[in-house]
C-alpha cells in the first residue's frame, strides 16, 4: 500500500513538473508591415488609384462645366430678365449639388473598392500567420502594428520573418 502512495505521488510530481515545463508560446506581428510588403497590395492599389483618377477626371470634367456656367452667368448678368437670372442661378446651385453628390459618392465608391481588394490580400495573410502560429505551437500571435499590445516580451516569437518566408517574400 505504501509502495502504491509512493508511485502515485511520483507519478503526479512527474507530471506538474511535465505541465510546467510545457509554457506557453506567444507570438507578435505587425501586419501593417507584412500587408506592405506582399505583392497583392501593388496590384491593388494600382487597380483602387485607376478607379480614383477616372472618378477625378469626371470631377474635374463636372467642375469644369460648372466654371463655364458661372462665367457664361457672370457676363450675360448685365442682360439677362430676372426670370432668366434666377433659372441661371437655380442651374448653377442644381450643378454645384451634383458635384457635391458625385463627390461624397465617389468617396464611398473609393473606400468599397478598397475593402474589396485588400479582403483577399488580408485573408491570405491571415491564413499565413494561421498557419506559421500552428506550425510553430503558438497560442496566440497578437499584430504589435494596432497599439493593443501594451507589452511585448523578448519570449513572444517574431512571426514576421516566418509569414513572409510562408508567402515567399523576401
Amino acid at each position: 500500500m505504501r509502495k502504491l502512495i509512493v508511485i502515485i505521488v511520483l507519478f503526479v510530481a512527474v507530471a506538474t513538473v511535465k505541465v510546467n515545463a510545457q509554457t506557453p508560446k506567444f507570438g507578435h506581428i505587425d501586419m501593417t508591415q507584412l500587408i506592405q510588403v506582399m505583392p497583392e497590395r501593388a496590384l491593388a492599389l494600382g487597380d483602387l488609384e485607376k478607379e480614383a483618377g477616372d472618378l477625378e477626371e469626371m470631377l474635374g470634367t463636372m467642375q469644369e462645366e460648372l466654371q463655364t456656367m458661372y462665367e457664361e452667368y457672370t457676363t450675360k448678368l448685365e442682360t439677362m430678365s430676372d426670370l432668366v437670372r434666377q433659372a441661371k442661378e437655380e442651374d448653377i446651385q442644381m450643378k454645384q449639388q451634383r458635384i457635391e453628390t458625385f463627390r461624397m459618392q465617389a468617396d464611398q465608391q473609393l473606400q468599397q473598392k478598397q475593402q474589396q481588394l485588400m479582403e483577399p490580400i488580408l485573408e491570405k495573410a491571415d491564413n499565413a500567420i494561421a498557419e506559421v502560429a500552428k506550425e510553430n505551437n503558438l497560442l496566440y500571435v497578437f499584430d504589435v502594428s494596432s497599439r493593443v499590445v501594451l507589452y511585448q516580451s523578448n519570449q513572444s516569437v517574431d512571426v514576421l520573418p516566418l509569414v513572409k518566408k510562408k508567402l515567399g517574400i523576401e
